[in-house]
């Protein structure tokens, strides 16, 4: 474990580098093509055996998915802002998965899961915001690593590197790197379970940089992760003009009204949290024109999965009737999902052992219970679970002193020092989960 640790604080400046190079060049979900292009290359250097876009993603069930002229936007950005060019072909339309796998000898699989995406936030331009100051600030206008995902990507290439350069320390088993796109909008972990890459896994871990958290504040195991639905919702109605002839038009707006006051109305439920929310309603109107068209997004959660479904098929019900009310006809695109699970004390307790011997760890709580956003990473867990595996997802803090940022924030910043230190709790996990399955 010891050596580990010492090769990382060697290469702590490389991890740095790689965090500012993604956070300079951030991609939203779906088009990382510079970004996975960039990982693609590092892990095939480190001798690692990689896979990537229709290998790793199963077309028909990414979620979300951009709309064909974003999707060639990002692919010309790629190739002007030094994405790998042999690479980018393959990965491009939104295929932006990649695995790198290697093989130490007969043992279980060991899966460590890394998601690269940004947000479309415009970044801050104060002088006080780091990657401002020290210009690393996003390039991409309106585009912005504002949830860690940028360290994200660098941890696994850092974790990616120590093991290959320490591979006689690994005497069994594999690991499987799993670099995932579009996590933020719960888009992207179902297409990459549905392609199989978790089949043969037998433990999988994820983990999350906590910026608003106590630096090196260490949770092993986060069960409060709450299974959502994300349901872009179309009312389609019929035009007319609203004083001359308001009897002759389908007035779309109104049944979305009718959708919204009632969707905030449905009943919570009593085993457990459930949320629902419409965050954006557009109309496609004028003040003197009966609206045609009416679309708005919505969310639902759950403390449960089945909470959730309950509160998703609530929800349906409400969207159906408010356009029958109206004369309307309705769309629903299902854009993004996620499920309930929960980690595996078995596995958190490596964590928190790894922990307790890593400099920089300030505290240490085996399993959190407490609710908190979604997370798609709980498909990878349910998957390798119900394979008869282990699996957890941890979380670190990573904040800068008293500045404790809120995630997708315009001003989102972390302390990089805790970048070495998760590649830490990552690859010294592996050492132990593989030598005690010899």
């Amino acid at each position: 474990m010891k050596e580990l640790m010492n090769y990382v604080e060697g290469i702590k400046d490389e991890i740095i580098g790689y965090r500012r190079d993604f956070h300079k060049y951030p991609e939203t979900g779906w088009t990382e093509v510079r970004t996975a292009s960039i990982i693609i290359h590092e892990l095939i250097s480190y001798g690692y055996d990689v896979k990537y876009g229709r290998d790793v993603i199963d077309e028909g069930s990414r979620m979300g998915v951009p709309s064909g002229e974003i999707l060639r936007k990002a692919y010309e950005r790629a190739k002007e802002n030094g994405g790998k060019l042999e690479y980018i072909e393959d990965i491009k339309d939104g295929f932006t998965g990649v695995v790198g796998t290697m093989k130490f000898g007969e043992g279980p699989v060991v899966g460590l899961r890394f998601d690269i995406d940004a947000l479309n936030i415009l970044e801050s331009s104060s002088d006080d915001h780091l990657p401002f100051k020290e210009e690393f600030a996003s390039v991409n206008e309106g585009v912005m690593h504002s949830c860690g995902h940028d360290g994200h990507a660098a941890i696994g290439l850092g974790v990616a590197k120590t093991i290959a350069m320490n591979k006689d320390k690994f005497k069994a088993g594999s690991v499987k790197l799993i670099f995932q796109p579009a996590e933020e909008g719960v888009r992207g972990a179902k297409s990459m379970v549905t392609k199989g890459i978790l089949d043969d896994v037998d433990y999988v871990i994820g983990g999350h940089i906590m910026a608003n958290e106590e630096f090196g504040s260490l949770v092993c195991g986060n069960n409060g992760f709450l299974a959502t639905t994300k349901l872009d919702v179309k009312f389609i109605g019929l035009p007319s003009h609203a004083g001359g002839a308001p009897n002759e038009g389908k007035n779309s707006l109104l049944a979305a009204c009718t959708a919204v006051l009632n969707l905030h109305s449905i009943p919570r439920h009593n085993q457990g949290a459930s949320r629902i929310n419409v965050g954006s309603l557009i109309v496609d109107g004028d003040r003197n024109i009966i609206p045609h068209q009416t679309t708005m997004k919505v969310e639902t959660r759950g403390q449960t999965t089945e909470i959730n479904e309950y509160i998703k098929e609530y929800a349906e019900r409400i969207i159906k009737n408010s356009a029958q009310m109206h004369d309307c006809k309705y769309e629903i695109d299902y854009v993004g999902e996620s499920i309930c699970a929960t980690s595996d004390e078995e596995i958190a307790g490596i964590i928190q052992e790894v922990g307790k011997h890593t400099d920089g760890i300030t505290s240490i709580q085996l399993i959190s219970d407490k609710p908190s956003g979604s997370e798609d990473f709980m498909f990878m867990v349910d998957r390798v679970q119900k394979n008869g595996g282990r699996a957890t997802y941890f979380t670190l803090g990573g904040a800068q002193g008293d500045f404790k940022p809120g995630h997708h924030t315009q001003g989102f910043d972390f302390y990089e020092e805790i970048l070495p230190i998760a590649v830490k709790i990552f690859t010294n996990s592996l050492e132990i989960i593989l030598s005690n399955n010899k």
